[in-house]
């Protein structure tokens, strides 16, 4: 492969509104530069690694598009970023394979195909191992929640938001900046929705208060 001639997608996540991909995505960028590569699409999201992929609208529009536009590579930062669910991961990674796709993961420097096409035996060796480790750490932080929301009940706490409870306008501006500016730059609600994962109705609150200020 013409190192000149490689199609690469980038793909980013975080899981909540509060966090930012932008970074990941910098980063990737810088490296496709320094390789050479043309980046000819970006995918980014605000949704939980937990989640499957069939709920996660970025990363099933990337499958779909690096299929039908023969992508060579696909750039993520880490694997944790494509799914914290192992069986996910693994089933992503076989189908790539089998699309003479590779996957690169920058916190590692690994790629799952080398230079021939042939699938990296080194690299499916650890990434699956990331991908236990990370599945680790998922339950580890779940069972470590679990055991503080049970420890803050019994001694007679209340879990969750006050009745009545609604954030202030400021608060929401402050939280939703990426989706406010997106607004702001005349996207639908739909396409929003789809690079931030922010669920419509927030959106909807969002884009008002927006028009309010």
């Amino acid at each position: 492969m013409d190192k000149d001639n490689v199609k690469a997608v980038i793909y980013a996540r975080v899981s909540t509104n509060s966090q930012d991909y932008e970074r990941q995505l910098f980063d990737l960028r810088e490296y496709a530069g320094r390789m050479g590569y043309e980046v000819v699409m970006e995918f980014a999201e605000k949704i939980s690694g937990a989640k499957k992929v069939t709920e996660r609208e970025a990363l099933t529009e990337l499958l779909s598009f690096v299929e039908a536009y023969h992508i060579d590579k696909i750039l993520i930062y880490e694997c944790s970023r494509l799914s914290r669910r192992v069986a996910d991961f693994i089933n992503i990674v076989d189908r790539l394979n089998e699309l003479h796709i590779s996957l690169y993961i920058h916190q590692n420097g690994l790629e799952t195909l080398q230079a021939d096409g042939k699938v990296n035996p080194i690299a499916q060796l650890v990434i699956g191992m990331l991908a236990q480790f990370n599945s680790m750490e998922r339950s580890l932080i779940r069972s470590r929640m679990e055991s503080g929301y049970n420890n803050f009940r019994n001694k007679g706490g209340v879990v969750g938001r006050k009745v009545g409870f609604r954030k202030s306008d400021d608060a929401m501006r402050e939280e939703y900046k990426e989706e406010s500016r997106l607004l702001r730059k005349g996207l639908s609600l739909r396409n929003v929705q789809k690079i931030t994962g922010t669920s419509i109705n927030t959106l909807r609150k969002i884009n008002k208060i927006s028009q309010n200020c």
